[in-house]
């Protein structure tokens, strides 16, 4: 008996455009957080604005991370149960309410240690919302995609995340120039209230997505996973280690992006140069990572996404040399070098990288729980090097060594995986006995 025609078609551009707004707004108010807790909360929700404030205020932006992993398994299991644009939708609508919430909380000053219990519980729905974000996006662009273009049109889901730090680095510059009784005030709560703007905005995009095709064939065979995560677990266990530890990449962006602030001010450059390096690092990635994913669409995922986890680790240390030379036009091309051409390349490759590891009925589990776990040494990176002296005059050696050992696990994971640029979307992850059987359903 043949398989019931698919009820939808595939619009890649649509699905691409879709998947970048909605994570430019995650990663608008992810990024928005990240800034704020280097450069702001220590002074408004903590006793002091000492380092000991400066390692707790890093504690609250790797709490989202460990919400991540649950909320992996929550999202991941409703996408492959009921669709990836439902709970896109979701994902966009509870990240902005979040972020609008942080906005409006009362600081240190006002009601002692409850200011960053509050925080933190914000955080969390943060990180909840952003564990089915990358996964879903990834999962329904990949799936509207044309087989020999899946890495170039997945590459716009973080190119997206580019996208949404830009525009929070260029809110964020402003405000980091306020006076102090102002800045530390009602100014850095601006940014942060702007997000119910830039929400409605990615809202009205994305609601007009259909489903892909992908999942609703499967969905009228009746091949829809009551629980995803037993299949998952059980056919693709090696592929969801293989996505943690590849996923270590992610560090990389938090490094940059965070740490980097921190490090920056300590060796004497002004805060709103710092955010400028994020600007223009992110705006070349912009240009690159599309690149990045055509080059992996004809070469293949695992080169590209190699080259961009090893060319990190080596950059990092000039970059952050850089800081204390004096030397600005240096540090701005070096910080060029190190995101855009470098770590850009494994940013742009990984999600249809790691979603080509899965079937389309574990797909969005097998994604979400899989970079979930592995970001956990994203989220925390800033933690555990600023405790390590990161931070500190000469950290720049314990920022390095961090990436460069990252980078080499990410690396030796990515060598394991099958290369996928030649396989069939319809035939992706079906390596199991009950998978295969499940493709010549599909074939039939």
């Amino acid at each position: 008996m043949s398989a019931p025609a698919a009820t939808t078609r595939k619009t890649p551009v649509k699905a691409a455009v879709a998947s970048f707004m909605g994570s430019a707004v995650e990663y608008y108010d992810f990024f928005l957080f990240g800034s704020a807790a280097a450069l702001i909360f220590p002074t408004v929700f903590f006793p002091s604005g000492d380092e000991a404030a400066l390692v707790m205020s890093f504690a609250t932006f790797g709490f989202a991370y460990i919400a991540r992993p649950v909320g992996a398994v929550i999202l991941g299991h409703y996408g492959d149960r009921i669709g990836r644009q439902k709970v896109l939708m979701f994902t966009l609508i509870l990240m902005g309410l979040s972020t609008f919430i942080i906005g409006c909380l009362p600081g240190y000053e006002q009601i002692g240690w409850a200011a960053p219990a509050l925080l933190v519980l914000c955080r969390l729905m943060q990180g909840l919302s952003a564990s089915g974000e990358q996964a879903g996006a990834s999962s329904l662009t990949l799936e509207h995609a044309p087989d020999h273009r899946r890495s170039f049109f997945t590459s716009w889901t973080l190119t997206g995340t580019q996208g949404g730090q830009i525009l929070a680095a260029l809110i964020f510059i402003p405000v980091v120039a306020l006076p102090d009784e102002i800045k530390y005030t009602w100014g850095w709560r601006i940014p942060f209230w702007l997000s119910a703007v830039v929400v409605l905005v990615a809202y009205f995009i994305r609601r007009s997505l259909h489903e892909t095709p992908e999942f609703e064939a499967a969905k009228a065979e009746g091949k829809i996973a009551r629980m995803p995560l037993i299949p998952l677990l059980r056919d693709h266990w090696r592929d969801v280690l293989r996505v943690i530890c590849c996923a270590f990449i992610a560090a990389v962006s938090t490094v940059f992006g965070n740490l980097a602030l921190a490090y920056g001010k300590e060796v004497g450059l002004a805060e709103s140069l710092t955010l400028w390096l994020v600007v223009v690092a992110n705006i070349v990635a912009i240009g690159t990572q599309p690149m990045f994913g055509m080059l992996a669409d004809r070469i293949g995922r695992k080169p590209v996404f190699i080259y961009g986890a090893l060319s990190s680790a080596v950059f990092m240390p000039f970059y952050m040399l850089s800081m204390s030379s004096g030397n600005t036009l240096l540090t701005f091309a070096l910080a060029v070098l190190t995101f855009s051409c470098g770590y850009a390349a494994a940013n742009a490759v990984w999600p249809s990288f790691y979603a080509e590891m899965f079937s389309t009925r574990v797909r969005f589990s097998g994604m979400a729980i899989g970079t979930q776990l592995g970001f956990l040494m994203a989220g925390f990176a800033p933690t555990i090097v600023t405790a390590l002296g990161g931070v500190a005059e000469g950290g720049w050696v314990v920022i390095s060594v961090f990436t460069a050992v990252i980078a080499i696990i990410a690396s030796l994971s990515a060598l394991t995986a099958r290369e996928t640029k030649s396989v069939p979307t319809a035939e992706l992850g079906l390596r199991s006995e009950q998978d295969m059987h499940y493709r010549e359903s599909v074939s039939a």
